[in-house]
């Protein structure tokens, strides 16, 4: 049986037995599901809420935002926990932690649902996690949460950089990383930032009358606006159930606008022979094939055939015909030298700068990580460099923030290719780092924090 505290056996075998608990709300209930399966499972809460299939608009959302909230503030609210239940959070039973934080996200950041319904479904779901015995002791601690709505968690922390951590719930040791990089205020905000909502964001699939009608649909049923980071891109407020309907039926793809920029800087033309290393789930594939017409071959390519499966059906339900999948290995590639106009190496990395979308992130990652990562990512990049014709362009690019998957990468490889030079994307000169390459911030651009670099082979 699954104690309350780790140290306490005193509970009675007798409250394993599994009692009905009651209905409980559908949305906190998937929630709860949710969280349980990216802690236990290592799951990721960006596939699981795409996935939910079985509720309601209203309590998919709600589920969504009971997730996605939970994640983003998680060791604020520990520190909560530790306070209203004078206990360290670390010392319960997961699922008691999991209640905990659920309940107290909503009496905090949720204002709009009466205490009162929170408190009784989390007592419900006490019972549905069959930790029946401590369903008194999440009810006293949600109670004194309402009694003592005011308490601040920041107040007793006189560390700028713990204060910045607890805030915005990093852990410190990603948190000063940023800071020793960037700077606080500039690691400050993007801390913030990674607790906002991410705007959505797409790109138009069909042929030019098609894509006229899908935006009068789309202008009719939300906001929309022209992308100031991208071109043919769009921004929505609103709608959602329309936008799922439309990315179903293949007109439009939705996708962060620095990730379309990625492609956009790649810049393949019809004719040309287009390798996507990396190339699962499809989303850089299928837009480079747009950007050229359906004209180019875009060779994609992936480790796993699971995941190449994902390039597929993304090509097919765009109606895109010039896409080749192959599965492959980057760092050992299966073709002769030098025969590729354009090829993009979009690496595996951190993800530090999906935050937003992928909050779990921050809690699995460590430096050992990154600094494998990097190695990784050097040697992909110095065999796709093989793949590229004199005079062809590679561009390499991540969606992460740490100096050692990006900049380290960059100087790595042009040091051991001198045969290449960095190329200036022709973007923004809001965009530029001092070396040439992009980077975009959720703070300043409002897009995911991307990292592209371009480089071009000597002719």
């Amino acid at each position: 049986m699954s104690k309350l505290v780790k140290d306490s056996a005193h509970h009675s075998n007798k409250t394993s037995r599994r009692t009905g608990p009651g209905p409980v709300s559908p949305g906190r209930l998937a929630a709860y599901h949710h969280l349980t399966r990216i802690e236990e499972e290592s799951s990721y809460a960006s596939v699981l809420l795409a996935g939910e299939k079985r509720l309601s608009e209203r309590d998919r959302a709600l589920a969504y935002e009971l997730t996605m909230g939970v994640l983003r503030r998680q060791l604020f609210l520990d520190r909560l926990i530790a306070h209203y239940a004078a206990r360290d959070p670390e010392r319960l039973d997961p699922e008691v932690r999991r209640i905990l934080r659920l309940g107290l996200y909503q009496l905090r950041f949720l204002t709009r649902i009466p205490a009162s319904a929170t408190v009784n479904d989390a007592v419900k779901l006490v019972r549905f996690a069959r930790v029946r015995s401590a369903d008194r002791f999440v009810n006293a601690v949600l109670r004194r949460a309402t009694r003592e709505p005011n308490y601040d968690v920041l107040n007793a922390i006189e560390d700028p950089v713990e204060r910045v951590a607890v805030e915005t719930s990093h852990p410190r040791w990603l948190l000063e990383r940023w800071m020793n990089c960037f700077g606080l205020e500039h690691a400050s905000a993007f801390a913030h930032a990674n607790n906002e909502t991410p705007r959505v964001s797409f790109r138009l699939t069909g042929s030019e009358s098609e894509n006229n009608k899908t935006l009068e649909r789309l202008h009719a049923n939300a906001a929309i606006v022209p992308s100031a980071v991208v071109k043919n891109a769009w921004r929505i407020e609103g709608a959602m159930s329309l936008l799922r309907q439309l990315a179903q039926e293949g007109r439009l793809y939705v996708q962060d606008e620095a990730s379309q920029l990625v492609s956009q800087i790649l810049d393949p033309k019809p004719g040309d022979l287009v390798l996507d290393l990396c190339a699962a789930p499809g989303s850089k594939t299928t837009h480079l094939a747009s950007l050229a017409a359906d004209q180019a071959t875009v060779v994609a390519g992936d480790l796993h055939d699971h995941r190449i499966r994902l390039v597929k059906r993304a090509a097919r339900l765009q109606e895109i015909d010039s896409v080749r999948c192959v599965v492959l290995d980057g760092h050992s590639l299966p073709f002769s030298d030098a025969p590729f106009n354009r090829v993009l190496v979009d690496a595996p990395c951190s993800g530090t700068g999906t935050l937003r979308r992928n909050p779990e992130i921050r809690w699995r990652i460590s430096p050992a990580d990154i600094e494998d990562l990097s190695e990784r990512q050097k040697q992909l990049l110095h065999n796709a460099a093989r793949a590229v014709k004199p005079g062809g362009r590679l561009v390499y690019s991540t969606c992460s923030v740490e100096t050692e998957e990006n900049e380290v990468v960059v100087e790595d490889f042009l040091e051991r290719n001198s045969n290449f030079s960095r190329l200036r994307p022709q973007v923004a000169t809001a965009l530029l780092t001092p070396s040439e390459a992009v980077r975009t911030w959720p703070h300043e651009q409002q897009t995911d924090g991307f990292f592209i670099a371009a480089f071009e082979r000597e002719g």
